[in-house]
């Protein structure tokens, strides 16, 4: 990460790892937090929550990035620092009600299916200034950015193409008076041209935690 920050003119302390964690057990993230980690990403609810509880010893940060469905975001409001997979105003909205009163307001990033693909959740990219205009007027909301998914098995021009349009409109959005600071975006295969195209934070598993079968928001 360091290195590709570098190479890219931007200084290292800019990128930020999360360790996406999905899958592993406890035992694993606490090895990881005694290495340095403690900003850690799940992408299934129960899961994760069952792992906030293991370890609620330690000063852990927890993003949700999975798809969210209605029913889960009181766990999910009550339970995780971050949200990176708001992609409809519903979902804001029960977040926004559900997060305690009694907790920081919860930072949120809107998902974007920047590449199109029907099965990919996240909103187009021309309905993006609406969704994040409605969801930073929500209480209990800090709308910190946006995070995209593309084709797992895009080349390094694609790849490029997806995180560049994710950064652009990220710049359009600021020049309406909306400016967020972060860029999730970039996993283990691809974190380098992320990092290149601007991301502030990029979600990696199997670099830190080993292969996994299944791809998800993070690998």
């Amino acid at each position: 990460m360091a290195s590709a920050a570098e190479r890219a003119g931007r200084d290292a302390s800019q990128v930020r790892l999360l360790a996406v964690s999905k899958t592993w057990p406890v035992e694993s993230l606490r090895a990881a937090f005694e290495a340095g980690q403690s900003a850690f990403g799940e992408n299934y609810v129960q899961e994760g929550v069952a792992k906030i509880e293991a370890l609620s010893d330690l000063p852990l940060e927890w993003h949700f990035i999975g798809p969210l469905q209605s029913n889960k975001t009181r766990l999910v409001a009550t339970h995780f620092d971050w949200v990176h997979s708001i992609d409809r105003l519903k979902l804001a909205e029960r977040l926004s009600a559900q997060r305690p009163a009694t907790l920081p307001p919860l930072q949120v990033c809107i998902q974007v299916n920047v590449s199109g693909e029907a099965s990919k959740s996240g909103v187009a990219p021309d309905a993006v200034r609406a969704l994040a205009l409605s969801v930073r007027g929500l209480p209990r909301l800090v709308l910190r950015g946006l995070m995209c998914i593309p084709e797992p098995e895009g080349d390094e021009g694609l790849l490029r193409a997806r995180f560049r349009a994710l950064g652009q409109l990220q710049h359009e959005l600021a020049e309406h008076g909306l400016v967020l600071d972060t860029l999730s975006m970039g996993m283990s295969d691809d974190l380098e041209l992320a990092i290149d195209e601007g991301s502030t934070l990029v979600r990696v598993g199997s670099a830190i935690f080993g292969n996994r079968t299944r791809r998800g928001v993070g690998k």
